[in-house]
Order: structure tokens, then sequence, then C-alpha cells
């Protein structure tokens, strides 16, 4: 395994220990951010985003999402060769950093009864079950974040500005558009942890939602792939 391996995995861990965390300490029951509502939230998961993008940029160019790493293999700018190590880091890192928010909430997961908030720590579910809106939701949350990255990317930016800029585009993204799905816009991010939910000894859980799995997985990678071949269409 190479330092990109680790890069991505430890990143992706980072970024969902710290967003997942944050949907944590708002949603569960005494926690000291109980009830910080979606600013806390949007704004959790953009630092979440940025943070792993500042430590692990310059080594693995900070993909983070197999949605990312699937649409710059698809347009050329990723060699396929080093697809599978990305996707199966990023898979390992979200799984683990889920597991470290159970370990870190776990006494207020036991203190908290509704097991769809339990789950909502873990992975999104849609507000409204639409399967087919909630696609295109998906599908256009991750268009706009797969755009943003092209074009931060394409100009040369003040060094530590990249990394603010992608977690800018999260931040709003999740406060325009994280509604009505809670903006998974990366399969790792989601199905990692939901996973973890499955697996781990989560107090009291109920049902993983294994029927609504696919959405935060598919539309993402389709939404980034389209974007990615429009922005090189485009410019």
């Amino acid at each position: 395994m190479n330092s990109s391996f680790f890069a991505e995995l430890i990143g992706t861990m980072i970024l969902v220990l710290l967003g997942d965390g944050i949907v944590a300490n708002v949603i569960l029951k005494k926690t000291k951010g109980a009830n910080g509502g979606i600013i806390a939230i949007t704004s959790g998961w953009a630092f979440a985003v940025a943070i792993p993008v500042f430590m692990f940029g310059n080594v693995s160019g900070a993909h983070f999402n197999p949605a990312v790493t699937l649409a710059l293999a698809a347009t050329g700018s990723f060699p396929w060769a080093d697809v599978p190590m990305y996707l199966i880091a990023q898979f390992i890192g979200a799984f683990l950093g889920a597991a470290l928010v159970l370990i870190s909430y776990y006494d207020h997961f036991k203190l908290t009864d509704d097991k769809a908030t339990k789950l909502g720590v873990f992975c999104t579910a849609p507000e409204v079950r639409n399967l087919k809106l909630n696609f295109v939701t998906e599908f256009i949350g991750t268009f706009v974040l797969m755009f943003a990255i092209l074009g931060i990317g394409a100009y040369p930016l003040a060094d530590g500005i990249s990394p603010m800029a992608v977690g800018i585009v999260v931040w709003g993204i999740g406060l325009s558009l994280g509604g009505p799905t809670g903006y998974a816009i990366n399969p790792a991010r989601d199905l990692g942890p939901r996973l973890a939910h499955f697996l781990l000894p989560v107090p009291n859980k109920g049902d993983s939602d294994w029927q609504y799995a696919l959405i935060p997985v598919i539309a993402p990678i389709c939404g980034a792939i389209v974007s990615a071949f429009t922005y090189n269409m485009i410019f």
C-alpha cells in the first residue's frame, strides 16, 4: 500500500468522524450540542470536508469520495488502475469514522430512544420517500459538487484557499439542497457508516434501511460523472 491509500483512508475517516460527529452532537439526547439545528450540521460537515483536504490534498488529491474518483477516471483525469485502491480506502475509512462516532457518543445512543434518529447519525434518509425524486436530488447536489471541484482546481489559487473553497461549496449544498435527502453526495460517506450501523453494537438500534441504500450510492456517482463530462465539454 502506498501513501495515497493511507491518505484516502485516514482522510475519509476524519471526514466521517467529524461529519457524523456533528450530527450525533445535534440529534442525540443529552449532548452539549443537542438541538443545534441545520446551521450547526451543515457547518460541521463543511469543516469535516475541508480539514482532511488541508491535511492530505498534496498526498492523494483528497478525493475522499468514490463519486469524485470515478468521475475523474471516466474523464481521463485519473488512472483507472488506481481506482480500486482509492475506493477500498474510502469505504474502509468511512466505516472506521462511523465506528469512532459510535464510541464517542455511545452513552448518548443509549439515552436516545428513537431508532430512526440513531440511524440518522450514520447515514442519510429522505424526509419524503419518493425514490425517483430522492435520486434526482442527490444527482443535482453531486453535480454541483463535482462541477465546483473541477472549477476550483482549474485556476491557480493562493495556498490554502482551495480546501476552504471546497468546504464552502459543501456548506452551500447542505444549506440549499440538503433538506430533502440529507445530501449524501458521497457513496462512501453513506454506505460505510450504514454498514457500521448494521454490523456494530449500536444500543437498541433498528433497521439500517437497506431499501434506500442504493440511492445515495448510485445517484452521486451518476451526478459526478455527468458533471465531469459536462464541465469538460464546456471548458
